[in-house]
């Protein structure tokens, strides 16, 4: 039962460890994309 319990837990804590890091890249691009002046004329 610990071992199940230890399983979930740990999916668990991927899937918030991946959420986290798909917001920081999507905010890195969006700030990116607001700074660039290399395509602005």
């Amino acid at each position: 039962m610990k071992k199940i319990l230890l399983l979930v837990l740990a999916a668990v804590a991927a899937l918030f460890a991946k959420k986290k890091l798909d917001q920081g890249k999507a905010e890195q691009a969006l700030w990116a994309e607001a700074t660039d002046t290399v395509g602005k004329a």
